[in-house]
């Protein structure tokens, strides 16, 4: 028995993707606060605080403006609790080879990522050149982003466009952590990568609006607290199945909101606050009803496919929002990101793909 079923899992997704998506549109509007995803701005916190102090009707827009970039964490917890399921647990069958050879483990994975980022990638540069305010990419840059290699080079702020696919890279190198480095190994060596990962960060406790933290977190450095989670999780899932109630999801729940909004002030505990994301995320969905759920896990269907796609829908229908009418390119764009994320997933699922 696992501690979360295949449902939640994909529901979780489905946390994950509506708060990447919605996060990655409203960040660009003036009017909204802007989040501390790789470096921490305490502008952002104080300007987060006032707003909440003195709420209005945009209060909800501004939480996702701020916090929906923690669906990043989410979807790297996953990967490492659906990894220790697939080739630790023995729950199925895959290839020797798949694990044998650390270097066709990473490559296989590549091979799954590369047809999606391509045909996204693609298909924005093209409209991206087509309309006003368009990137100019370097020829380096596009191998960098066609190698999942981009977040290793200097200034990522700027290079890597449309932002969101730097998380392709990001994925890469944590599966090869994976192989080389967890693969049926002792606790201790998870437990040691995360710590090591904290410390390299505290380093940068002097300057947290430098470089030094920014590129550090667009790697795995920065993503290693909540992928060892994962994978901590699906290996000791059965001494956790006792805590399985609701009565302690609805405490961990409460504390999680909390923890995350005390732990966000500074910069030492906002390092920690993608902990609390997972455990926010696992509560919410194991206390609500069903139907949501169901609801959830038909939108974590498609996270992939959204993924790749918002960028494309962003471009065409933020100039509504940012001409004044907020809600009307919002909702365009939502309803738009899921048609097109459909289209996407049957293109991923075609025997030509």
């Amino acid at each position: 028995m696992t501690l979360l079923s295949k449902t939640e899992c994909t529901a979780l997704r489905g946390f994950a993707i509506l708060g990447i998506f919605l996060h990655n549109y409203l960040h660009w509007l003036g009017p909204m606060v802007k989040e501390n995803e790789y470096q921490f701005h305490e502008k952002n916190v104080d300007q987060l605080l006032s707003l909440m102090f003195n709420p209005n009707w945009e209060l909800p827009l501004q939480l996702f403006s701020f916090f929906g970039h923690y669906g990043v964490p989410v979807f790297l917890f996953l990967s490492g609790y659906g990894l220790v399921l697939k080739y630790e647990s023995g729950l199925s069958k895959t290839p020797i080879a798949e694990t044998s050879n650390p270097f066709l483990f990473v490559w296989y994975r590549y091979k799954k990522l590369f047809p999606m980022m391509l045909l996204g990638f693609v298909l924005f540069a093209m409209l991206d050149w087509t309309t006003p305010g368009h990137h100019h990419w370097k020829w380096m840059d596009i191998i960098a982003q066609l190698t999942m290699t981009i977040n290793l080079f200097p200034d990522p702020d700027h290079i890597i466009w449309p932002g969101p696919y730097w998380f392709f890279g990001l994925m890469i190198q944590l599966y090869a952590v994976f192989i080389l480095l967890i693969y049926k190994r002792h606790w201790g060596y998870v437990v040691g990568l995360m710590a090591a990962c904290w410390l390299i960060q505290m380093l940068c406790f002097g300057d947290p609006e430098g470089d030094a933290i920014n590129r550090i977190r667009y790697n795995c450095i920065g993503g290693m607290l909540p992928f060892g989670m994962g994978v901590l999780i699906a290996r000791y899932q059965g001494k956790l199945l006792r805590f399985n109630n609701k009565t302690f999801h609805a405490a961990m729940f409460v504390v999680s909101i909390l923890a995350i909004l005390q732990m966000s002030m500074n910069f030492t505990l906002w390092l920690w606050v993608p902990f609390f994301i997972v455990l926010f995320h696992i509560a919410l969905v194991k206390l609500l009803p069903n139907i949501v759920v169901l609801g959830l896990e038909w939108l974590g269907a498609l996270s992939s496919a959204i993924f790749v796609c918002h960028p494309i829908t962003r471009k065409i229908f933020i100039p509504i929002s940012r001409s004044g009418d907020i809600m009307d390119g919002l909702v365009i764009y939502i309803v738009a990101t899921i048609l097109l994320g459909m289209l996407f997933r049957k293109i991923f699922k075609s025997n030509i793909w």
